[in-house]
């Protein structure tokens, strides 16, 4: 059971392996994209290309759905980024659910755990197996594995990493349940939360430090990005770079203080200095700072804002 790319790499793993996949539950195909033609999930297309059996539910109650789940007759559910289930679905199978989650549970339980770790500027991150219970990302583990964080990685890097790691571990998690040599034990240490990304956590405040916002640009890139506005024009940050940790000048806050030679763009924060690397104009794809620049009048002592001038 699963819906985007971070769940692929397990559904493939499992299908090269000697286990039985007996179906594929994803959601509904949704309008996406510009045109908002109708698409298939990451987890359906991987699937069909298997020539695997999906259900699509739109109501993971229904009847229906449960009689057609039922009648596959799994031993195991496995759940990667999907939906959260009722327990007539996740007690179903006599082996149980099992969820593979990118974080070291209990830390960043729930729906955005790898922007979260980059956002509050981890130096770890890693994915865990865990039986569903009811209450969301709290059941006992199976397997962890860690994965360093480097400075500047950014979301959609941990993502990939993490993908990958994790669809290895959940292999092992599958083998060991089967072989009946994996226990799970209770999660212990500190839980904290990793609630779903908003549109107003997006928003750059440039009166937060260099280091922060540096962590929330990574931590939001490539998609959704962290946005500001410039000019009456809506940018979204990809990759910064800090400059300085500790320069404070309250007068600037916000503004351009410094374009480089090579087009680098530095900005004063409330406290340190922050360059622009990448940035994504309003409709126009992701471009270095320095063409932007080349196309663009931008001059130092500009405001960057929270929000359009009025």
């Amino acid at each position: 059971m699963g819906t985007p790319e971070f769940a692929v790499p397990s559904l493939q793993k499992i299908i090269t392996s000697n286990h039985q996949l007996v179906g594929v539950v994803t959601v509904p195909d949704k309008p996406a994209g510009r045109g908002q033609k109708t698409r298939p999930s990451a987890v359906k297309e991987a699937a069909l290309a298997a020539g695997l059996p999906v259900l699509q539910p739109d109501n993971l109650k229904s009847a229906d759905f449960l009689a057609e789940l039922q009648a596959w007759q799994a031993d195991l559910f496995i759940v990667v980024a999907f939906r959260i289930l009722p327990a007539s679905v996740f007690t179903m199978p006599p082996q149980g659910t099992i969820n593979l989650h990118a974080s070291l549970l209990p830390q960043y339980r729930g729906a955005a755990p790898i922007n979260w770790a980059l956002i509050n500027g981890e130096t770890q991150s890693g994915v865990s197996t865990f039986f569903i219970e009811k209450a969301v990302d709290t059941g006992m583990v199976l397997l962890q594995q860690q994965v360093p964080i480097t400075a500047d990685m950014n979301a959609g890097e941990l993502h990939d990493l993490l993908a990958f790691t994790g669809a290895e571990m959940l292999l092992a998690t599958i083998k060991g349940l089967a072989d009946h040599t994996l226990k799970a034990t209770p999660q212990t240490g500190a839980s904290s939360l990793a609630p779903k990304i908003t549109r107003e956590l997006c928003v750059i405040d440039w009166n937060k430090s260099a280091v922060d916002i540096h962590n929330l640009v990574r931590g939001l890139a490539p998609v959704p990005a962290a946005f500001t506005f410039l000019c009456g024009q809506l940018l979204k940050i990809i990759q910064t770079r800090i400059v300085a940790t500790d320069k404070c000048d309250p007068a600037n806050i916000g503004k351009i203080i410094f374009i480089t030679r090579s087009g680098e763009v530095q900005v004063q924060t409330g406290r340190g200095v922050i360059a622009i690397r990448q940035l994504k104009p309003e409709g126009k794809r992701i471009m270095q700072i320095e063409e932007f620049v080349r196309g663009h009048q931008v001059n130092v002592y500009e405001q960057f804002g929270s929000s359009l001038p009025v």
